[in-house]
């Protein structure tokens, strides 16, 4: 792995504490979908479990994506900052997957 993660621009990303509430809970429905599993539950209902999983996921996913746009992003364009913008599209390239 590359050590480039240094950027250390004031992340004061004006949706964090709903990025942490929505992957709380992401964490506690999956948690829900792990128990059904294990309690035997239909594999259809759980595959419908875990399909809304993946959406409040990808949802979150895409309210980060928005907050990096619109701080780090336009400081590293301002910045002529080249390095991170790589880095976002490694990471959307990853995302995206």
């Amino acid at each position: 792995m590359s050590e480039h993660h240094t950027h250390h621009h004031n992340h004061d990303h004006k949706h964090t504490k709903e990025v942490s509430n929505r992957l709380a809970r992401a964490i506690g429905h999956l948690q829900k979908v792990k128990q059904m599993v294990d309690d035997g539950e239909d594999c259809s209902e759980v595959l419908v479990q875990l399909a809304a999983v993946k959406s409040a996921i990808n949802n979150t996913g895409k309210l980060i994506l928005k907050d990096h746009l619109e701080h780090c992003i336009v400081h590293a364009v301002q910045d002529g900052d080249d390095e991170m913008l790589e880095e976002l599209n490694n990471a959307i390239d990853k995302f995206m997957k």
